[in-house]
């Protein structure tokens, strides 16, 4: 069994050219050589290194599928580290059209509502995975920053409406 290791490399390293057919028999009965290959495959999106993407064609990106409002309505949004952000309010559209998560944001404790205050998340930094939305590309520091939302212009969209929302993996 010893000695079928090191001729079954020997033959696949003439098949495949790595060793030369004059030399086989000398290499046979000695130290048998070995060729560590790795390949590295770099993550997905990442083709377009020098390529900086809006929002919006990030969003495109992560395959956006039809969702309805009204089960969007009460899931949590975390960020990168599974923590609870806040919970979805409402889902609104802007008078410029751009739909926004109306989200109960809790600094120090993501899911207590009493003491939330509301802030508006753009659709293109969320994405949903499963019963639950991910904060993909809005940090935990931007939700404690941002304004406190008001109503102002925007419509609020019924729970029968339905919207493209990106896909997301945790």
């Amino acid at each position: 069994m010893s000695l079928h290791l090191p001729v079954l490399g020997l033959a696949i390293g003439v098949a495949i050219g790595l060793v030369d057919a004059n030399t086989a028999p000398t290499m046979a009965m000695s130290e048998p050589t070995f060729m560590v290959v790795q390949a590295t495959v770099p993550p997905a999106g990442t083709g377009d290194a020098g390529k900086v993407l809006t929002p919006e064609q990030r969003m495109q990106r992560r395959f956006p599928q039809p969702v309805r409002v009204g089960d969007l309505i009460g899931l949590p949004v975390l960020d990168d580290s599974h923590r609870t952000l806040g919970f979805v309010r409402e889902v609104v559209r802007t008078p410029q059209s751009e739909i926004d998560f109306i989200v109960a944001y809790n600094g120090w404790c993501g899911w207590c509502s009493w003491d939330a205050r509301l802030v508006a998340v753009p659709i293109e930094v969320l994405g949903i995975s499963g019963r639950e939305i991910a904060s993909l590309d809005m940090p935990r520091s931007e939700y404690a920053t941002a304004p406190t939302w008001q109503r102002a212009d925007a419509m609020v969209l019924s729970n029968d409406d339905s919207i493209r929302m990106a896909l997301a993996r945790h």
